[in-house]
């Protein structure tokens, strides 16, 4: 064969480093694309969505009825997601990752829902205003498989298992998240603002704590978030306060405070 007909696999192997990439892509977004099938001409219909993930990762939406997307979501669950700030320069040179999911609305009054409303409120506290209207639903976007670029030639393919942390462990965590931020941004703003600083290499801060689960913690100040994984994943819900206090301990050595 003609080596100018051969084509070049120009995606990478899936190694540590591409996987906690697109990870972190998923878990500090703010919004993202989300492209659905038109349901009356069943063509690609793509919109802006806030964005928010559950425990164990899967993307979280809330939207109202009266969106374009939302009849394509109901009449065809396929849909892709898209995040990924393109910073300054070219917007090609930064990472981002494009996620096939299925959707799936949440019931209200279901377990799945108060808990995914719980950790998308978190991180978007102003939907709170309109989040309890009759036309709202909550959807979670599982994952079937992504497509990671992580700039110019670093292309990869990533499966489900590569972007979901432990579902044992998520569903542990689900009952002790919510009071454990809720005392972390009572009482220890002091080492949330520690992590931001040293983890995160972000400006001092009002930081607050937005959830945690068992790969990382979210913090935000504002319109702005941070994704700060622990040094190793949880292995089960107890392991959780001493991760904190450890990351803690290293932020005041690092930044040479006490």
């Amino acid at each position: 064969m003609n080596e100018m007909s051969e084509k070049k696999d120009v995606i990478r192997p899936t190694d540590e480093e591409a996987i906690a990439l697109s990870k972190s892509l998923l878990r500090a977004a703010r919004h993202g694309a989300l492209a659905v099938l038109d349901p009356e001409t069943g063509a690609p219909q793509a919109s802006r969505v806030a964005v928010a993930t559950d425990l164990d990762g899967t993307p979280a939406i809330l939207v109202s009825s009266l969106s374009g997307h939302t009849p394509g979501l109901l009449a065809d669950p396929r849909c892709s997601l898209l995040v990924g700030e393109p910073g300054k320069g070219d917007p090609l040179a930064h990472a981002r990752i494009t996620v096939s999911c299925r959707a799936e609305q949440l019931q209200r009054g279901s377990e799945a829902h108060a808990r995914v409303a719980r950790r998308f409120l978190n991180r978007h506290p102003k939907a709170r205003l309109y989040a309890d209207f009759g036309d709202f639903s909550y959807f979670l976007l599982h994952p079937q498989s992504a497509s990671l670029n992580g700039g110019f030639g670093k292309a990869y393919r990533l499966t489900e298992t590569d972007l979901l942390a432990n579902a044992d462990m998520a569903r542990e965590l689900s009952a002790i998240e919510q009071g454990a931020v809720e005392h972390m941004n009572e009482d220890h703003r002091d080492a949330i603002a520690l992590y931001a600083r040293h983890y995160g290499k972000a400006k001092p801060g009002d930081w607050h704590m937005t959830g945690i689960d068992p790969d990382g913690i979210d913090l935000a100040l504002g319109d702005q978030v941070l994704r700060i994984p622990y040094p190793q994943p949880l292995a089960e819900a107890g392991e959780m306060r001493k991760a904190l206090v450890e990351m803690a301990a290293a932020c005041r050595a690092a930044l040479g405070e006490r």
